[in-house]
């Protein structure tokens, strides 16, 4: 049986670190602080919108939100952004995605100057993603390497397979294991004989969005599984990884509520920390 990677317990130690950096940073009079804009009525949005609220309320970071309303014009939108762009007090921009249709996403992002960039998704920060060189990176992918670190695994000389290729979670992931020294593969919905290259894989990131894609027949013997999916499966919550049968086969395996999900809400707010320290001159 493997042994459990709990997203919770990790984030919590992140946390808790930010949380004493955030109140010794005040005694300095440097304060911390997130926008979060919000456009529209998405029901997903508006609950990551309300958790980021609390994260920020619980580690002493200044919260500021912008609900607007559906019908906000792109101008208006963009407007907004380069206002927060020259406000001092708002170290970190965060546009909650998705946008109604008829707002440019790509526009926007590109408009939040990339050291407010918290979400690391300007291409700036992609960039330096790239080539090594970043301060910050998409939460996601972040929040899997802390878990590994916390855990003691190590991507040096691995196999390391990403099933997923999108751009806040799949590319980066590849990248951040290839700057561990982890030899990556990064498989997608064109990948032909998946299976077979994913037996392959000491390190397994499934991030695809269906339910119980990854089965037990395609996972190598004590592997590291971490799953990023958040599906429905008859109305219960499961990841992209059937964890009843793959949790038989793998070393390591993240659990699907309770893994990557506690992570990605704690390494925004580790990205908006080194967003306030960057601006006030605390680190280069």
């Amino acid at each position: 049986m493997s042994k459990i990677i709990d997203g919770k317990a990790v984030s919590s130690a992140v946390k808790e670190s930010i949380k004493n950096e955030v109140s010794a940073l005040k005694e300095k009079g440097v304060s911390v602080g997130l926008a979060v804009i919000l456009v529209g009525e998405d029901p997903a949005s508006k609950i990551y919108v309300a958790n980021k609220k609390k994260a920020c309320e619980q580690l002493g970071i200044i919260s500021q939100e912008y609900i607007l309303p559906e019908n906000t014009t792109e101008k208006e939108l963009l407007k907004l952004i380069d206002t927060l762009n020259s406000e001092k007090t708002i170290n970190g921009i965060l546009c909650q995605l998705p946008l109604p249709r008829g707002i440019d996403e790509q526009k926007v992002i590109k408009a939040i100057s990339p050291e407010k960039d918290v979400d690391a998704f300007h291409p700036q920060n992609v960039g330096r993603i790239m080539i090594g060189d970043f301060d910050f990176v998409p939460c996601t992918p972040a929040g899997i390497i802390e878990m590994l670190d916390y855990y003691g695994i190590s991507a040096e000389g691995k196999t390391c397979v990403v099933i997923g290729r999108s751009n806040i979670v799949g590319k980066p992931m590849g990248m951040l294991l290839l700057h561990k020294n982890g030899t990556v593969t990064i498989c997608h919905s064109r990948t032909k004989n998946l299976s077979e290259i994913t037996k392959t894989a000491d390190i397994l990131v499934a991030a695809v969005g269906k339910a119980k894609f990854v089965t037990a027949d395609m996972v190598k013997d004590g592997a590291v599984v971490i799953d990023v999916g958040m599906n429905r499966d008859d109305g219960k919550l499961c990841g992209d990884v059937d964890f009843d049968e793959v949790s038989k086969k793998a070393g390591y395996i993240t659990p699907v509520p309770g893994g990557v999900g506690p992570m990605t809400i704690a390494m925004l707010m580790k990205n908006t920390l080194t967003a306030a320290k960057k601006q006030n001159g605390i680190i280069g």
